[in-house]
């Protein structure tokens, strides 16, 4: 598996050998997962700052839902749910927060607050301006693939050739924002899981992800919560299962060790815990006649 450096500001993640964590701080009312925990901004902080406690290597923090059907909310809105929390917890941590928006106000704000990365779920196409931001201040960005929107991604989404039209589509928004002016080390990319896709894609998607290997970039990934493990656990199918239950926290862990095993450099996920126990197991797997116990 090729490893990664990206360095910014007075941050330095490699990627490769060892899987990073990205725990993930919801300050909104209706997320799928956990919408309306951390919502408060105290709330939200204290969150943030147990994520990192449990081994978090990136802070996401997003002021808007991208839950299948969700509507927008405005700029303001946004940056009134996220800047309070972006601006303590970039002064009681050490690892890199990143913004999770499609909007560059919202960005600028964000990074002024203490941001450093974007996480855009658009790829740059939502806002044009945002490639802009990511260039100025040069910050990593994280590039999504998604079907259409979160209003509409989960009506029917359909592909003549998932991985192919994926990796073409990673491939556009990448040079895209290279010709933006950001530097391709900090370019990341995401197939955006749960995104336009249907429980045989996402299943697709993890099973073959060593295929972005090809674009030779580093790869997210965030199968935490989402409804294709939902679906495929829940044993009535009357009865729907609540996206923080054990059982789905389970399915989540299997998701993230196939997604590593795979390539994956980066996990998002809402459980930091669990997942440092399985990313140590897996990498251990990965790397067996290097790894040592220390």
């Amino acid at each position: 598996m090729k490893s990664y450096e990206i360095a910014w500001g007075s941050h330095r993640l490699i990627l490769g050998n060892t899987t990073r964590i990205m725990g993930i701080v919801n300050v909104t009312p209706d997320s799928f997962s956990d919408g309306g925990f951390f919502f408060n901004t105290d709330a939200a902080i204290a969150h943030g700052e147990k994520l990192v406690e449990d081994g978090a290597d990136i802070l996401d923090i997003g002021g808007e839902s991208s839950r299948p059907f969700s509507e927008p909310v405005s700029e303001k809105e946004e940056i009134r749910r996220v800047v309070p929390v972006i601006k303590k917890l970039a002064k009681r941590i050490s690892v890199p927060i990143s913004i999770d928006t499609t909007k560059s106000v919202v960005a600028q704000y964000a990074i002024d607050a203490g941001a450093g990365i974007i996480n855009d779920i658009s790829a740059l196409h939502s806002d044009k301006k945002l490639a802009e931001i990511a260039a100025k201040y040069g910050v990593p960005v994280i590039l999504m693939h998604m079907k259409g929107t979160p209003e509409n991604m989960q009506l029917s989404p359909h592909y003549d050739n998932l991985l192919e039209e994926i990796k073409k589509y990673l491939k556009d928004a990448a040079q895209n924002a290279l010709n933006s002016g950001i530097d391709k080390s900090k370019i990341i990319i995401d197939p955006g899981i749960g995104f336009g896709k249907t429980i045989e894609h996402n299943l697709l998607l993890i099973k073959n992800l060593h295929e972005l290997a090809d674009l030779d970039m580093p790869v997210l990934i965030g199968p935490s919560r989402k409804a294709f493990i939902r679906k495929i656990i829940k044993n009535n199918p009357e009865i729907e299962l609540k996206p923080h239950s054990p059982a789905v926290e389970t399915g989540t862990q299997a998701a993230v060790a196939a997604a590593v095993f795979a390539g994956a450099h980066i996990v998002r996920v809402h459980d930091v815990a669990n997942t440092v126990s399985t990313v140590r197991i897996i990498d251990a797997i990965k790397n067996a006649g290097e790894f040592r116990i220390k």
